[in-house]
């Protein structure tokens, strides 16, 4: 077996009681987590917390592959699916900063299928389309008001015609993703509401649209690389993928176990909205890169003004869709920027986090979240699809338990 490639220039370490959580609650992180593993709910998982720019827990636990018992790595390469987004959508403020867009350009300026998209309205089962009463702007797509939808979430008329088109094949590319999205009404009117979607998927194209180059060249030259995120990509090279953690076989609990994407085979489409593998180190780097306002190490990818906007809120009170697979996605008090969830108040959500909060997290099981008030940010990297609305919550609170400043 080939050594695990390290990038430069670790984030380097510190004892989690000289940045303010305690020893002991700091351990009882994994513990618990590792009850799950023996339990057998939980295959196995790499965590991660940091801290003014120090790692103060970077711990493997479980099994990285089920069916072949082997043990998980702090290495391990996981499919991160939606946690995909938040790096896709600083790419695109990257073109905004460069002024090759701006995000209140018409989705239609820089991908032309969607100049006379519509609108379905239904009567009973006939479906009416007319114009939308405004445009859907790159801004729409950033925070999921641009009248778009998700197959999975849901089996309304409009849900069903995504997933007849196949929409989430990853056999087309980028650009025929866009024009077959293009086909399809809008589900709600842009601006209306809240309504989680592949609306990051076509941001990637719309990346490509703009840069001239493949999403993921694009994402190599100005994230990945210079972040030094060597293990970050839409598949995994030959000699890499051993590292790659697998679910169980069969959903612990008794339900039909996703499917999850084949991360050894090239995808046409390099799905902006959910195509990444990465490691808990690799994604580490991204979001300390974010939380020093967009640099790190000498190189920054964003400005700091960018950031703050990406990470305010960007609803302004706007409802959002209640899905009949996914409930509400956004908990109360909860608002959505351009690319993540952003806390807005200190009660109402049922978790423990600080006004300012931003997070994200993947459908197979990973989340992420950085707290500005308090300097630091948490990492849970897992492929426990059907488990995630249990582990990601316990996960949250466990690292607040051990907050103790």
């Amino acid at each position: 077996m080939k050594a695990p490639r390290m990038s430069p220039d670790a984030l380097p370490t510190a004892l989690p009681q000289t940045l303010g959580f305690d020893t002991q609650r700091t351990q009882n992180i994994t513990r618990v987590l590792q009850r799950e593993v023996d339990t057998g709910r939980l295959p196995g998982a790499v965590v991660l917390v940091a801290r003014h720019g120090q790692v103060l827990l970077h711990q493997a636990l479980g099994q990285q592959d089920p069916q072949a018992a082997k043990p998980m790595g702090l290495d391990a390469i996981f499919r991160i699916y939606s946690m995909t987004k938040p790096i896709v959508s600083v790419a695109v403020m990257q073109l905004l900063e460069r002024g090759q867009l701006l995000l209140s350009d018409a989705v239609a300026k820089h991908l032309p299928e969607f100049a006379d998209v519509k609108v379905a309205h239904f009567e009973g089962e006939t479906m009416h389309l007319r114009p939308p009463r405004r445009t859907p702007t790159v801004q729409d797509l950033l925070c999921h008001t641009a009248g778009l939808t998700y197959e999975i979430t849901g089996s309304a008329p409009v849900q069903r015609m995504y997933a007849t088109a196949k929409l989430g094949s990853r056999e087309r590319s980028n650009r025929e993703f866009s024009r077959a999205l293009a086909e399809m009404p809008l589900m709600f009117e842009p601006g209306s509401i809240w309504a989680y979607s592949r609306a990051t998927d076509l941001l990637g194209a719309l990346v490509e649209a703009v840069s001239g180059q493949t999403l993921g060249a694009y994402l190599q030259e100005h994230i990945l690389g210079p972040l030094g995120m060597v293990d970050t990509g839409f598949s995994v090279p030959p000699d890499q993928q051993h590292r790659i953690a697998e679910p169980f076989a069969l959903d612990p609990d008794g339900g039909t176990q996703m499917a999850l994407i084949d991360l050894r085979v090239v995808p046409r489409m390099e799905a902006g909205g959910m195509g990444l593998a990465s490691t808990a180190q690799d994604y580490a780097r991204f979001v300390q890169c974010l939380s020093n306002g967009g640099e790190l190490l000498g190189h920054r990818i964003l400005s700091p003004a960018s950031l703050r906007l990406m990470t305010a809120d960007h609803l302004g009170g706007l409802g959002q869709q209640t899905t009949e697979r996914s409930g509400d996605m956004l908990g109360r008090g909860t608002g959505f920027g351009l690319g993540f969830s952003v806390r807005l108040h200190e009660g109402l959500e049922t978790l423990s986090g600080s006004v300012g909060l931003y997070s994200w997290g993947g459908i197979a099981g990973t989340t992420f979240w950085v707290d500005p008030a308090n300097g630091f940010f948490a990492i849970l990297m897992a492929q426990a699809p059907n488990q995630r609305d249990y582990f990601r919550p316990m996960f949250r609170n466990l690292v607040y338990a051990a907050f103790t400043e």
